[in-house]
């Protein structure tokens, strides 16, 4: 597997993380992009890689001191990069074992691990994940945080993702409370991740889901009550029976 590592030459937090791959005297290749890293688009187009690392800030009005790990893609219109109702490719395997290594290295107290829902730009053809800190300028240049997101990316990619049966989601908040013990776990590996908001499901989400997954998916996992009013449930299922996929709920994934 060639990884490659992305990053802005804007973003104090990805800058703060490549430092510190260099530090560390890590041999993953790294790009450095002009524009901000989510309107980097085809970015995958003038490199050679098979799986791509976002190295990146993580920004939110709440400002909660955040490790996190998501997919790419827009489940819906594309406000921040990307395309319309167009989402990327996407490892089960190795976003679980990114997750699982952030979880088990963040040995900080203030940050909280976390995935985040697939969204954003920049729109790509080329397996991927965005790792980053959150969420203000102060998190984004701690270098003792920027050594632990190095410190993971090193590891993971030097280390092969267990086995495990390979899911998409549907429902949860955008920072997945539900599906964040479902990734940690070994019996289940989620690729994608459709947060409540991005709700009414489709047929072409799920097509989506499936198609951009790289390995095959055989199970749809659900967070019933993330999934709004009964007949918002009744429709998810409707969507669902026209494909050949197990759905399970949350609460017996984990």
């Amino acid at each position: 597997m060639k990884y490659i590592i992305i990053a802005s030459k804007k973003d104090p937090a990805g800058l703060n993380i490549v430092k510190n791959l260099k530090n560390l005297n890590s041999t993953i290749p790294i790009h450095l992009v002009e524009t901000e890293i989510i309107n980097a688009e085809n970015v995958d187009k003038n490199i050679e890689a098979d799986f791509i690392i976002f190295a990146s800030k993580h920004q939110s009005k709440a400002g909660t001191r955040s490790l996190s790990i998501h997919p790419i893609g827009n489940w819906t219109k594309a406000e921040f990069g990307g395309k319309d109702k167009t989402i990327c490719p996407s490892s089960a395997l190795i976003l679980k074992h990114f997750f699982q290594t952030l979880n088990k290295n963040n040995t900080s107290e203030k940050y909280k691990t976390t995935l985040e829902a697939t969204h954003h730009g920049p729109y790509i053809e080329t397996p991927s994940l965005f790792i980053e800190i959150g969420s203000s300028p102060n998190e984004w240049k701690d270098e003792e945080i920027g050594k632990i997101i190095a410190e993971t990316i090193i590891e993971a990619t030097e280390t092969k993702p267990k086995k495990s049966d390979i899911a998409f989601g549907i429902g949860d908040p955008h920072y997945c409370p539900n599906f964040n013990p479902i990734q940690l776990n070994n019996k289940f590996a989620l690729s994608h991740i459709i947060a409540q908001y991005a709700l009414p499901i489709t047929e072409q989400m799920i097509t989506e889901a499936i198609s951009k997954t790289t390995e095959e998916v055989k199970y749809a996992i659900i967070d019933w009550k993330g999934l709004g009013k009964a007949k918002d449930r009744e429709q998810t299922l409707e969507v669902l029976k026209n494909f050949d996929l197990k759905v399970i709920k949350t609460q017996d994934a984990k």
